[in-house]
C-alpha cells in the first residue's frame, strides 16, 4: 500500500457517528466522534492547574454537558452545542440521559476512562517501541 499524501489525508472521512433513540427528549440525536482538536480542547478544559502550571486535578463540573456539547451534531455534522451559556442548558437535562449519550460520545471519539489521567499526567508512562526506521 502506498504512503498517504497530506491532501489524501485531509480528503479523508474519517467520522464515526451514532444515531441515538432519547424517548426522554422525544427523538433522535446524532453523536460524532470529536475531531482531535475538540478532544483536546475538552480535555484541557477539564484540568485543574496549579500555581506552577501543572495539572492538579480534574474539573468534573457539566463533564457530560461539556463532552456532548463538542459531539451532538445535526444532519449537516455541524455542532448543536457552541456556547457556554447552551452547554450549561445541557447540563440541566437529566443526569441518566447525559450519561447514557456521554457513553456513546466516549466510544464513536476513542476517549477512555483513562484519557483524563493520561492529560492529567497520572498515569503510568508506557515503554516505547524500537524505532523502525533505519
Amino acid at each position: 500500500m502506498a504512503l498517504l499524501t497530506p491532501d489524501q489525508i485531509s480528503a479523508a472521512d474519517d467520522r464515526r457517528w451514532e444515531d441515538v433513540d432519547v424517548p426522554e427528549w422525544g427523538g433522535t440525536v446524532r453523536i460524532a466522534s470529536m475531531s482531535g482538536t475538540d478532544r483536546n480542547d475538552y480535555q484541557k478544559k477539564m484540568l485543574v492547574l496549579g500555581s506552577n502550571g501543572r495539572p492538579q486535578g480534574v474539573d468534573l463540573a457539566d463533564q457530560y454537558a461539556r463532552l456532548l456539547s463538542k459531539c451532538l451534531v445535526g444532519e449537516d455534522f455541524r455542532r448543536l452545542y457552541l456556547t457556554d451559556r447552551q452547554v450549561a442548558e445541557l447540563g440541566k437535562k437529566n443526569s441518566a440521559v447525559l450519561e447514557r449519550l456521554a457513553k456513546v460520545a466516549k466510544r464513536v471519539s476513542g476517549l477512555g476512562e483513562d484519557a483524563l489521567e493520561d492529560a492529567a499526567g497520572k498515569s503510568e508512562p508506557t515503554p516505547s517501541e524500537p524505532s523502525t526506521t533505519g
